[in-house]
């Protein structure tokens, strides 16, 4: 199977991007989607994955890959409630194997998904993107949800990971998160996917973990997906073909310490999925996203894609967070996931693949 291309769509009524948009950029074949309106811990209904798995197939795409499947907070803290929380799991688990799904993107990132300070921050040239701002990522998460939340409720959108219901429990969940500290989380997250192995290798379906986004401890909560050391120790503490990496480049690269093309050449075989995202770097430790052309940050595209390639990688890619083009904006698009940076990432990947294919005599 050759590399497939995948772009992320959030569904039908909930993203302002259409499937037949997506269905005019050239190389797509995958559908990144989830059903993003179940909560944490809920099953996912076989009728429910079935109509979605409809509306994508008769645009002639697929729905290989799932993200995410979204992880409870009991689960990562160890709580006895656990057990079912993980019945559930692995049900959903089932019920997308059943529909066709071969990967599902998770996080183990504790309370919050993602972390920005910015959601349309001026780039320069006229679009907007993404910013971290270090200098409000101290001890008091206060300002950065009240920025996030407010356009939630303003615009009508929610994200992965910033659920309201959550967000409303924020006191809660640091309470409830303290005595979890990485090595805890450690035994948590093999605690999970020990359960889930069995199922995997029932269905076919391969868990890929993403990257913590950034790739260091915030408020005081471990985070663990965030170098190579820690890879390794991920994919050798649970070594099951099933128990893959969703390979970020724009996660791990906002530590500019990861040379994400090393990572890649080194665990391309239990990559199953990737998101391609550029990063450009502030001396100050604040970072944007960028275009996903090379030059234009400093992660490594064309490395990152090379090393993928030499390792015959035949995996799910997809363009990570693009810029906001050409009118895009609060309440036209989701923050990250407009249509056209993520359309012209995609040439620019295709591009560099096509031409080592072409230097490797492959048609």
């Amino acid at each position: 199977m050759p590399m497939q291309m995948g772009f992320r769509w959030y569904g039908q009524g909930n993203d302002k991007i259409t499937l037949a948009d997506i269905k005019q950029i050239p190389g797509v074949t995958s559908i990144v989607w989830a059903l993003h309106y179940k909560m944490p811990g809920t099953v996912w209904k076989d009728e429910r994955i079935a109509a979605v798995k409809k509306q994508i197939e008769d645009y002639g795409f697929n729905i290989d890959v799932v993200e995410s499947v979204n992880v409870h907070d009991d689960i990562k803290i160890g709580l006895p409630t656990r057990d079912m929380y993980i019945e559930n799991y692995i049900q959903t688990i089932r019920n997308l194997g059943k529909n066709g799904v071969k990967v599902i993107c998770y996080n183990f990132m504790p309370i919050f998904d993602w972390t920005r300070t910015n959601l349309f921050h001026p780039v320069g040239d006229g679009s907007t993107a993404l910013f971290y701002e270090k200098a409000m990522i101290q001890d008091d998460y206060t300002a950065m949800v009240n920025h996030i939340m407010d356009f939630t409720e303003r615009y009508g959108m929610t994200f992965p990971g910033w659920e309201p219901d959550r967000m409303a429990i924020l006191d809660k969940l640091f309470k409830d998160y303290q005595g979890v500290d990485s090595e805890k989380l450690w035994a948590n997250l093999k605690y999970f996917l020990d359960a889930l192995m069995p199922v995997c290798e029932e269905t076919g379906i391969k868990m890929a973990i993403h990257m913590d986004d950034p790739p260091w401890d915030i408020f005081g909560l471990p985070r663990l997906m965030v170098n190579k050391e820690n890879i390794g120790r991920f994919l050798k503490m649970v070594d099951h073909p099933c128990n893959c990496i969703t390979l970020c480049s724009g996660s791990l690269n906002a530590d500019q310490n990861n040379n994400v093309a090393d990572i890649a050449r080194t665990y391309c075989d239990r990559i199953a999925f990737a998101h391609i995202r550029n990063i450009k770097h502030f001396e100050n430790g604040d970072f944007s996203e960028a275009s996903h052309r090379d030059c234009d940050g400093e992660t490594g595209i064309i490395e990152i894609l090379k090393a993928l390639h030499d390792g015959g990688y035949e995996g799910y890619i997809r363009p990570d967070h693009g810029r906001h083009l050409w009118g895009e904006g609060p309440g036209t698009v989701r923050p990250g996931y407009g249509l056209y940076d993520r359309a012209l990432g995609i040439m620019y990947m295709l591009g560099i693949w096509d031409l080592l294919d072409r230097q490797k005599g492959i048609k």
